[in-house]
């Protein structure tokens, strides 16, 4: 007997859990209200120049990523007065679990319960909980010229994002996170995994331009814009990125009032 009322207070803290969740994400993507995210940066080495970036961080820095969500959010016909608000914990000392590279399914998904476990124990910004977390792991350059992927996670809307603590890299840094922060609401990517290259016409920023290329701008979730059928490049700052029909769809932006 005692079992069975074990199993069914997990089962109602799990479902409580899940539906809290659904409401989060359901009430992120409706566009009506302000978007609550939190930047926790995170020293990924030990350099000194990685620290002292980490240390002077503030809003003003990620202020950019919301201007470019509101052109976006204005451009797609919602008139939201501040689709996004972000702010900035104390630094996070600890990393989060790696990624599974490579891994199947199975690995992927108990990685992902993993880090929602661990984003639970270093949330220690004072106030409600935001809306969307976005881990940023600072590297400095010199040591660490190429960076792994980001990710991004809908379930939980977590986002581990990997970044340069460079002043110069900023605005790349912006569209990083900004590619990661519509991937907690829902994005899916628009380029494929093999070639890195966009796919047409849902990863194409301007895909009835005629020539088709060069293109001038990229799709946000294709990371990258074509300058001829082989030639890639990737957007220095959010001014060259737009976010397109598909994906404006995938977050709600599209949506019938």
């Amino acid at each position: 007997m005692f079992r069975k009322l074990r199993i069914a207070v997990l089962l109602l803290i799990l479902a409580t859990v899940a539906l809290g969740a659904w409401r989060s994400g359901a009430r992120a993507t409706e566009w009506k209200h302000t978007l609550h995210a939190t930047v926790y940066p995170i020293a990924a080495d030990a350099s000194p120049q990685t620290r002292a970036s980490v240390a002077r961080l503030s809003a003003d820095d990620f202020a950019p990523i919301a201007d470019w969500l509101q052109d976006e959010v204005r451009r797609h016909g919602r008139e939201v007065l501040r689709p996004l608000a972000i702010s900035v914990a104390p630094p996070v000392e600890l990393l989060p679990p790696p990624f599974p590279a490579g891994g199947g399914p199975v690995d992927v998904g108990l990685w992902s319960l993993r880090l929602r476990f661990w984003a639970w124990r270093h949330d220690a910004t004072p106030g409600p909980r935001p809306d969307v977390r976005l881990f940023v792991l600072y590297h400095d350059p010199a040591r660490t010229p190429r960076l792994d992927h980001s990710v991004g996670l809908r379930k939980g809307q977590i986002g581990i994002v990997k970044a340069f603590a460079s002043r110069d890299e900023g605005p790349r840094n912006a569209v990083v996170i900004a590619h990661e922060l519509l991937h907690t609401l829902g994005a899916s990517d628009k380029y494929d995994p093999q070639s890195l290259a966009p796919v047409f016409p849902e990863g194409y920023a301007e895909p009835d331009r005629q020539p088709l290329h060069p293109q001038r701008q990229a799709e946000i979730m294709a990371g990258r814009f074509a300058l001829s059928e082989e030639l890639l490049a990737m957007p220095d700052r959010l001014g060259q990125t737009l976010i397109g029909p598909q994906t404006a769809a995938e977050i709600g932006l599209l949506r019938a009032d």
